[in-house]
């Protein structure tokens, strides 16, 4: 499976790619560097998202799980930048539980691509992230997204953002 690494400010991660999609990313750097030109490209954007220059991604993105699994990564991506939502909110969305809510998005093969790291907490709490430095690396992303979010009156005290109260998840 071709692999291409990149240096980010949150660590080195690994893109790997197959049937040309992008399957995973993960932390750390891979053991089969091939550039092909979608993990080339992959890379570009990532670098593009951490300049602040991107918020969202487009690529071709094949994450291998369930069907409720996908379900899950579909509203993720459904979530916009520089915003979040919780658990509970996703679980109303899909009719399921906050805790199969939090254990498919445990189980995202793709994350920042997939943006798990937009699920919080309820209450808006920052809650736990599996990748990286854990909850200091989901902050990171997070007010990298606000920053670069438009109409962003830039970095605030009050991470992470929510939708104001009467709103709908995505």
């Amino acid at each position: 499976m071709p692999q291409l690494s990149c240096l980010t400010p949150i660590g080195e991660v690994t893109l790997s790619a197959e049937d040309d999609a992008i399957v995973a990313l993960d932390w750390g750097r891979g053991r089969d560097q091939v550039p092909t030109p979608l993990l080339r490209a992959a890379v570009g954007q990532l670098q593009d998202y951490f300049d602040g220059v991107r918020t969202e991604f487009d690529l071709p993105l094949a994450p291998f799980g369930s069907a409720f699994q996908q379900r899950v990564w579909a509203a993720l991506r459904a979530i916009p930048p520089g915003e979040t939502r919780s658990y509970g909110d996703l679980a109303r969305l899909l009719g399921s539980s906050a805790r199969a809510i939090g254990q498919a998005n445990g189980a995202n093969p793709i994350p920042i691509l997939i943006p798990c790291h937009r699920v919080v907490a309820a209450g808006g709490r920052i809650g736990g992230y599996s990748g990286g430095d854990g909850a200091p690396t989901k902050r990171v992303l997070l007010e990298l997204e606000r920053r670069a979010r438009p109409n962003s009156d830039g970095p605030q005290a009050d991470l992470p953002l929510h939708p104001a109260a009467g709103t709908t998840p995505p």
